[in-house]
């Protein structure tokens, strides 16, 4: 009979081999932090030197303050097998401060170049147009950066055009297909401001943004930059260099945007207060021009008083018919905006059809999908990925 051990076993034998190794208790661990993140007083974070890198767990919040992306740190504490799940950690009990990593002190170097060079300069920063009609994005089509911006946008402006640029966003060759791409949208006639963006990681993950590449192609862009690269306490060169920076990709499709439902009110509000005050100013010198008319003998005057309260009663009915152009074109446009949001897809979305896209192009057809390869179904709320089970044949 085959002999075995159970997984529960071999997880047991293991902890206990980190438990009883006396020199593997509260030792100085060296090297390079990233991907902090905070849950419950928990700072979980990991160490990495050239060749390799361990997952850190550290229930002392106190030491947040110093466990920062890219800070180079003496961690001391044990190695900790958690039998349950197979994973290892490195629980730290104690900090001490060595420096700052490699990819933190390049960050510094370079930020202090381009400064000293006056690529941060206020002077050159262009200002945000206020109306904008169309923004490029440049980001990943994947993931959630880009369905928020739209989400936000087309919420305060169901009018704005919004044209993805699709890069990389991190690993090998981002930061070149990310400058190019602001190069390319910088010549864009049609395109009135630019939106980098990223969603939050670590130093490492941020890294293409922190390239002198990337601030280049920045600071000599024609048209105004929004960086919204990571969350509101990352810092990225470009950043500093972008004409607006937003704390988040959400905060930046607010920046560029008008409530218009806040400007159809405030817009009305103008027109009923100009209108009220043109009639009062109409009723008060037709009041004026014939109590004179009654009080005058002279001939000549009354003609005179007479031809302006004509002239009074015509600005009067040039008011109705301004008004009722105004009433006939704001119903005409309420007849286009309610066609449009008929055959809008956001609209179809909602009413529970769902969008079908395989390789960036649209399927309407079975026959149109690969069934070898995966696909993307999209829903009002987000998108998902999927892949055929089974094909089912038609049966006629």
């Amino acid at each position: 009979m085959q002999e075995f051990i159970t997984v529960s076993q071999l997880n047991g034998y293991i902890k206990q081999i980190f438990d009883n190794e006396e020199l593997l208790h509260n030792i100085p661990l060296l090297g390079e932090v990233y991907g902090v993140s905070f849950s419950r007083n928990v700072i979980y974070f990991s160490l990495k030197d050239e060749n390799a890198s361990i997952s850190c767990v550290c229930f002392y919040p106190a030491f947040s303050q110093m466990v920062q992306e890219g800070a180079k740190l003496v961690c001391y504490g044990s190695p900790n097998f958690y039998h349950k799940a197979g994973k290892l950690n490195f629980n730290v009990n104690r900090v001490q401060p060595l420096g700052q990593g490699k990819l933190y002190e390049d960050f510094l170097r370079l930020k202090a170049q381009l400064e000293q060079e006056g690529l941060f300069d206020q002077t050159h920063k262009q200002p945000i147009p206020q109306n904008i009609q169309r923004v490029g994005v440049i980001t990943s089509k994947e993931g959630a950066v880009i369905q928020d911006i739209k989400n936000v946008a087309w919420r305060r402006n169901p009018f704005l055009d919004i044209v993805l640029f699709n890069t990389k966003v991190q690993g090998n060759g981002a930061e070149k297909e990310i400058a190019k791409a602001i190069e390319l949208m910088g010549n864009y006639d049609k395109i009135d401001a630019i939106i980098v963006a990223r969603g939050g990681g670590s130093l490492e993950d941020l890294s293409a943004y922190n390239t002198e590449i990337v601030a280049r192609a920045t600071y000599n862009c024609p048209k105004p930059i929004i960086s919204a690269v990571g969350h509101e306490t990352d810092f990225t060169i470009i950043d500093f260099v972008s004409d607006l920076r937003a704390p988040t990709p959400s905060a930046a499709a607010e920046l560029i945007t008008t409530d218009v439902e806040r400007q159809k009110s405030i817009f009305n509000a103008v027109k009923q207060k100009f209108k009220n005050l043109l009639s009062v100013y109409v009723d008060q010198q037709k009041s004026f021009l014939y109590n004179k008319l009654i009080q005058t003998s002279n001939y000549i005057e009354k003609e005179f008083l007479k031809s302006r309260a004509a002239y009074l009663e015509k600005v009067k009915a040039l008011q109705t018919a301004g008004q009722n152009f105004l009433n006939t074109k704001f119903y005409e446009l309420g007849l286009q905006e309610t066609t449009l949001n008929k055959i809008s897809p956001k609209q179809i979305l909602q009413k529970g059809y769902a969008k079908i896209e395989q390789n960036g192009k649209s399927i309407g057809k079975k026959q149109q999908l690969d069934f070898q390869h995966n696909f993307s179904v999209f829903f009002q709320d987000g998108k998902v990925d999927a892949k055929t089970v089974k094909e089912i044949k038609d049966e006629n």
